[in-house]
């Protein structure tokens, strides 16, 4: 994206680094500088198009191409309205058909084809389906309240573990300090011989178990079994159930059509290897041995020769 330039100032990426690409429902492009000098008022039209355009609508521009940007920008628009699920449809293939209307839409709006017929359609299915769509809203709404629900108390736990390991932490370096000191005055004011008295130190805080925080498990409805309910004050934990360990039975290789193949010791003993070529360093790096494909011809030429009734 080092080559982005402003359509109207013509100013690039490498002469200014710090060039920012705005765009907006039309999908062209144009500089923050450009955006602020035509917009000053607050509205104007596109440069490119002439499409009147608000001045807070401009965001920054984060993909190359303007066209994605502008059919994400219509796909946002369209899906509020043409928010319908699976369930909502009596066989996969209206809902299949349901899918294939948004997607024609989307392309009619974003190449420009037929602006006016297809505005009209979806004004059309707002109007037969405005129920559906209210009751929809209303249900995305719970759902994005529920998910933020979940990343605040998933946030509060993790405020609390960070709290909990710093509080250890101090308390751990003042248990050094403590160690530290007593050990000073044990060799300032004991009697015996230092170095026992250094050993004995070292082994006592050997044997001494090391407390070791527990992880706090993530409270998501993902991943851990844990779900939250929009208003709920409890929390519903689910059971798995755990099955068998597994075991690792080898496959069984079927009846061979011809004589066994030599072994991996003949074919090194016996002058197998003396028409293949052998494997360099780096073959041997990546575990690669001349007796494999020697063996492989092996068997290919072995397999078939006797007919199995």
């Amino acid at each position: 994206m080092d080559d982005q330039a402003c359509p109207r100032c013509k100013t690039t990426k490498y002469r200014n680094p710090s060039l920012k690409l705005m765009v907006n429902v039309c999908g062209h492009a144009l500089c923050e500088s450009c955006v602020d000098l035509l917009f000053l008022k607050g509205s104007g039209s596109c440069p490119d198009c002439n499409v009147p355009l608000r001045r807070n609508n401009f965001r920054v521009q984060l993909f190359e191409d303007s066209m994605v940007e502008k059919e994400i920008d219509i796909r946002k628009r369209v899906l509020k309205d043409y928010n319908k699920k699976e369930e909502d449809f009596a066989t996969l293939r209206e809902y299949n058909d349901y899918l294939e209307e948004i997607e024609t839409i989307v392309y009619n709006l974003t190449n420009n084809i037929d602006i006016v017929g297809t505005n009209k359609r979806i004004e059309q299915y707002k109007k037969d389906n405005k129920e559906i769509i209210m009751k929809n809203k209303a249900k995305i709404g719970r759902e994005e309240i529920e998910l933020e629900e979940i990343l605040e108390i998933e946030k509060q736990m993790e405020d609390l573990r960070r709290s909990e390991v710093l509080r250890m932490e101090q308390e751990a370096k003042k248990q050094k300090i403590r160690e530290k000191e007593a050990l000073i005055d044990e060799l300032m004011f004991a009697e015996g011989d230092a170095k026992d008295i250094l050993t004995t130190f070292a082994q006592s805080k050997a044997n001494k178990p090391e407390e070791i925080l527990p992880p706090v498990p993530k409270v998501t409805q993902f991943s851990t079994g844990i779900k939250f309910n929009h208003g709920a004050s409890h929390q519903q934990t689910l059971l798995i159930e755990e099955g068998p360990l597994y075991k690792y039975e080898p496959p069984v290789q079927p009846d061979r059509c011809g004589p066994d193949p030599p072994s991996i010791a003949d074919i090194i003993n016996c002058g197998y290897l003396q028409h293949v070529r052998a494997e360099n360093d780096a073959e041997k790096a990546g575990g690669y041995k001349s007796t494999l494909p020697c063996l492989r011809a092996l068997q290919d030429a072995l397999a078939g020769l006797y007919h199995a009734s």
